[in-house]
């Protein structure tokens, strides 16, 4: 981007997605690579909240952060392409959890070692101990956001 023929400095959340989109384009082309059927960011998104034991779609509605109408479509998506299914919550008569399938654990599995290969790639650019402070900083505790970020 550039402002009056000059670069404009880019604020952290712009920064911040342009290297989610950088990570989610490489994994994308790099499952496609690997002749695995493509999937939407919202479905890789899925993956990515997905707890190991399952999880209501409801629940991965809010750790994604859209509506339960949009996850639902994700979730039901991947469920047709049988890398998802739902199962009754032992928890709870009336919700339904959704898990990986064997399928879908064996993709899960695969596009978890390409972010790995990407992890070291991005060392190899950057540097291992750019990586390694960027790793830290972003698993530092941030806290809750303020209602106002513009006041002190």
């Amino acid at each position: 981007m550039e402002k009056n023929g000059q670069p404009e400095s880019l604020n952290l959340p712009q920064l911040l997605a342009q290297a989610k989109y950088w990570f989610d384009t490489a994994v994308s082309t790099a499952m496609e690579d690997a002749g695995e059927r493509p999937i939407t960011l919202a479905q890789q998104n899925v993956f990515a909240h997905l707890a190991s034991d399952g999880t209501t779609v409801s629940d991965l509605s809010r750790r994604m952060g859209i509506t339960r109408q949009s996850a639902h479509q994700a979730v039901h998506a991947l469920i047709e392409m049988g890398l998802l299914e739902q199962v009754p919550d032992p928890a709870s008569a009336r919700s339904r959890l959704i898990v990986m399938t064997d399928e879908g654990r064996r993709v899960h599995l695969l596009a978890r070692s390409v972010i790995a290969g990407l992890e070291e790639e991005l060392a190899q650019r950057l540097g291992e101990a750019t990586v390694t402070a960027l790793r830290a900083t972003l698993q530092r505790p941030w806290g809750p956001p303020r209602r106002d970020p513009g006041t002190s």
